[in-house]
């Protein structure tokens, strides 16, 4: 039997040498790593929802499915699944929230999520609470998405992908209350640069509330921290048809 859980080991942001290679982590509160079924591979062979549950690892709610053979696995909850409820992973399955098929056989308009951007690979695209992709358009062998982040994107239409959008919508609306709430997940405090000592950061010293004292702010490297980030010539920016909004 697959195993659904396991535990998460702590990082707190270091590399394997021991080094931080990713600042302002530490301290989490201990967890199980539920294992999604990102790819939903089990093909024809139905499956009951047992429970809807909470992942602390992502922002939406994960179903628990036990399928026909008696195998159990997660899969992201999309909204508006409830328990007892039937899912089925299919080249011919229904258009229902739950079931996931290939990407050419959903009409247009269909809302998706958990989209796989290679074919196999499991899915990569709309994972978050509330998210979702719109089928804008097909063109065989490929297929127009409409992403969460308002860009327009083509993407394989081999690919699965999941219908519906995904639960725990009123996320985005939620207020932490407390700091000890984020150090519970992991998050350790992020000091500005200009309250720091010189040594520590470029914009550090000064009498006072000085400004940062230079044209233009740098990273805690001394890297220019302004500007586009995305590599201009990206081997996939020619499946984006229009940029996202800024």
């Amino acid at each position: 039997m697959r195993n659904i859980k396991t535990i998460k080991k702590k990082r707190s942001g270091r590399d394997a040498s021991g080094q931080v290679s990713v600042r302002h982590q530490g301290g989490e509160h201990k967890k199980f790593l539920r294992n999604i079924d990102f790819k939903r591979n089990k093909f024809d062979v139905s499956g009951k929802v047992i429970s809807i549950e909470y992942d602390p690892n992502r922002t939406a709610n994960i179903a628990l499915i036990q399928y026909a053979d008696g195998e159990k696995r997660y899969m992201l909850a999309p909204d508006g699944l409830s328990i007892n409820d039937k899912i089925i992973s299919s080249k011919n399955a229904d258009i229902k929230i739950g079931n996931s098929t290939l990407l050419k056989n959903l009409p247009i308009g269909t809302f998706v999520h958990n989209i796989e951007l290679v074919p196999g690979k499991g899915g990569q695209i709309a994972r978050g609470a509330g998210t979702y992709a719109i089928i804008a358009a097909k063109e065989e062998p490929f297929v127009h998405l409409k992403l969460p982040s308002g860009e327009i994107r083509v993407v394989r239409s081999e690919g699965m992908a999941t219908i519906g959008n995904l639960s725990n919508i009123d996320w985005k609306n939620e207020v932490f209350g407390t700091a000890g709430r984020k150090r519970r997940m992991g998050i350790r405090p992020t000091v500005r640069g200009v309250a720091q000592n010189p040594r520590s950061h470029p914009h550090g010293g000064g009498e006072g509330r000085s400004g940062i004292g230079m044209t233009s702010p740098k990273t805690y490297a001394g890297r220019k921290a302004y500007g586009k980030t995305r590599k201009k010539k990206k081997y996939s920016n020619k499946y984006i048809l229009k940029r996202r909004g800024r």
